[in-house]
Formats: C-alpha cells, sequence, structure tokens
C-alpha cells in the first residue's frame, strides 16, 4: 500500500511529459518558421537568378 501511496505522490512522470510537450510545440514552431524563411529565400534567389540573367546570355 505504501509503494501505491508513493507513486500517486510522484509527480516526476508528469514534470517529464510536461517538458515533453513543451519541446514537441517548440520543435513544431521551430519547423513551421524554418519552412517559411525557406520558402522566402527560395523566392528571392530566384528573383536575383532571373534579374541577372539577362546580363549573362550575351557573354
Amino acid at each position: 500500500m505504501t509503494l501505491i501511496k508513493t507513486l500517486v505522490r510522484d509527480e516526476q512522470g508528469a514534470t517529464a511529459i510536461e517538458y515533453g510537450l513543451i519541446a514537441a510545440l517548440i520543435a513544431v514552431a521551430a519547423i513551421t518558421a524554418m519552412t517559411n524563411l525557406g520558402s522566402t529565400l527560395n523566392g528571392t534567389f530566384n528573383n536575383v537568378r532571373s534579374k541577372m540573367q539577362p546580363g549573362t546570355t550575351g557573354a
């Protein structure tokens, strides 16, 4: 019976789960931000490439 009371009072497992959920949320936010940044950079580089191509075709 003492073991059951100890397990019920032990909050380390719940704390670990909370930290895991926070880490997962941060990871999802970071992945979303990096995906959006990648799309923006891709558009920027494509724009620069299209602007530079007319200057290189006459060479």
